[in-house]
Parts: C-alpha cells; sequence; structure tokens
C-alpha cells in the first residue's frame, strides 16, 4: 500500500488515521463508525492485511481519530 501522506510503501500504522479509514470503509462498508466500541475498533483496524505496528501502541485518542477519520470518510 502507498501511504497518501508519505508516499511510502509500507504498513499501516496507528498514526494513519485517515488511511486506516479508507480501508476500514472497504472492509465494512455496512458499519456506521459512529456505534462501534472502542474494542471492535481495534480489533478490527489489526487485522486490516496492511496494519503492520504494534496492537498495544493503540490509545483512546488514536481509536478516536481514526473513528472520526472514518466518519469523514462515509458522509
Amino acid at each position: 500500500m502507498l501511504n497518501i501522506y508519505s508516499g511510502c510503501h509500507m504498513g499501516l500504522r496507528w498514526t494513519d488515521t485517515i488511511d486506516i479509514a479508507i480501508e476500514l470503509v472497504e472492509a465494512h462498508p455496512d458499519v456506521d463508525p459512529q456505534w462501534i466500541r472502542f474494542t471492535d475498533l481495534h480489533a478490527w483496524v489489526c487485522a486490516l492485511p496492511e496494519f503492520n505496528d504494534d496492537p498495544n501502541k493503540s490509545t483512546e485518542g488514536l481509536l478516536e481519530a481514526i473513528q472520526m477519520a472514518w466518519l469523514d470518510e462515509v458522509r
């Protein structure tokens, strides 16, 4: 995957909120991200084929940023 901001070919990291959101839209097109639990969001991000970061490095703030980016993508 090409990171749209860095231009690098590498796996997704927690800070790649927009790229993660785009992948989540494609992986879960029928989900309204407004109502997703952070435990589910964490699991779904970690399950993305391109995700390549430490699952333990997520924070509530990062999950919220991913959720907000996902909301922006579907609206």
